[in-house]
């Protein structure tokens, strides 16, 4: 299919495009125009004919972007999530969406695992003891190990079945939560989303990786805290809307659960008046379990894949069922 013009809308401190990149767009389609702001409203005085847009789900004024480009046939995420493009002015649109996936397993997976020893190696409340330069042998009786642990994957996609890997490999047992149950070498058991019950009672860490939909709102709140063990810990590296925030809090505050470890939040970043910040028994990293340096190189060569797919009028890879929102 023709493309004339691409467009992208990049507004991270470091830019997520560099020249190679635009080189190698150019290898594709040597005539290609590529078009680049870090601004919607920038971008929309460079062009408003533009074929496909590059950008992130989450940047602003995407939306009057698509209204004041007639011609936007396509979207492509540079992320996983596309919550964020869910909106009438981009759904409604004959625009196709498509995402970035394939690549997150190994860095997200690494994250979780650095949140889960830290927490069996009672990590937060040594460095509490640190910080007040304390010999903090009083924690040694809060350290644990791998032996006789269960880890629990809600959302068994790509980067579920990646983590199941290793932490399978690290002689845990490993469950999953699923609407579909799949068979994995990795994964010990797989439940459907309407045995959670069963499923959280038997895991010590549950980890969230599931999509931001109307499905996947709050799925995690009060009722499904209290079904967790108090010696359990919460890993959120989805999106903060997975679980109700506020729920989490106050089982937190009451030692419903042992901990958390989040990196995605409801409001990004997180409101300095949150409690979540004082917690000793909460780990919180802002929006990076994703972070990588070989991330961009992985993300550009999913577009580019895409590209060539997209001008050859062939299948394209990841695309959105906009109905569905994932």
């Amino acid at each position: 299919m023709n493309i004339n013009k691409i467009a992208i809308l990049d507004n991270k401190p470091r830019p997520f495009i560099q020249k190679h990149h635009v080189k190698d767009m150019k290898q594709v389609i040597p005539e290609v125009e590529v078009i680049y702001a870090d601004d919607a409203r920038e971008l929309m005085a460079k062009t408003t004919d533009a074929d496909v847009l590059l950008t992130f789900p989450y940047v602003e004024g995407i939306a009057d972007f698509c209204k004041k480009t007639p011609s936007l046939k396509w979207i492509h995420g540079v992320v996983s999530g596309v919550d964020g493009f869910m909106k009438p002015e981009i759904q409604d649109r004959n625009i196709r969406i498509t995402s970035t996936k394939g690549i997150h397993g190994m860095p997200i997976a690494d994250h979780v695992l650095a949140y889960i020893f830290s927490f069996l190696r009672a990590f937060p409340h040594f460095n509490e003891y640190k910080r007040s330069k304390v010999w903090g042998d009083a924690a040694y009786s809060l350290c644990d190990e791998t032996y006789n642990k269960t880890v629990g994957i809600i959302g068994l996609g790509n980067i579920g079945l990646y983590l199941a890997m290793k932490c399978k490999l690290l002689d845990f047992r490993v469950v999953g939560l699923k609407r579909n149950p799949i068979e994995s070498e990795w994964v010990d058991k797989c439940y459907i989303n309407a045995q959670i019950e069963e499923f959280l009672g038997e895991c010590d860490f549950v980890i969230a990786i599931v999509p931001l939909t109307s499905e996947t709102q709050n799925m995690i709140g009060e009722r499904e805290l209290r079904m967790m063990k108090n010696s359990a810990f919460l890993i959120n590296i989805a999106r903060g809307g997975v679980i109700d925030e506020n729920a989490l809090i106050r089982a937190l505050q009451n030692k419903v659960i042992a901990g958390a470890g989040l990196d995605v939040f409801v409001q990004e970043p997180l409101s300095q008046s949150s409690p979540l910040w004082d917690m000793p028994n909460v780990i919180l990293t802002p929006h990076s379990a994703a972070q990588s340096p070989f991330y961009n190189d992985r993300a550009n060569e999913v577009f580019l894949e895409n590209l060539r797919r997209y001008y050859r009028d062939q299948k394209l890879l990841f695309e959105v069922d906009k109905n569905r929102g994932w």
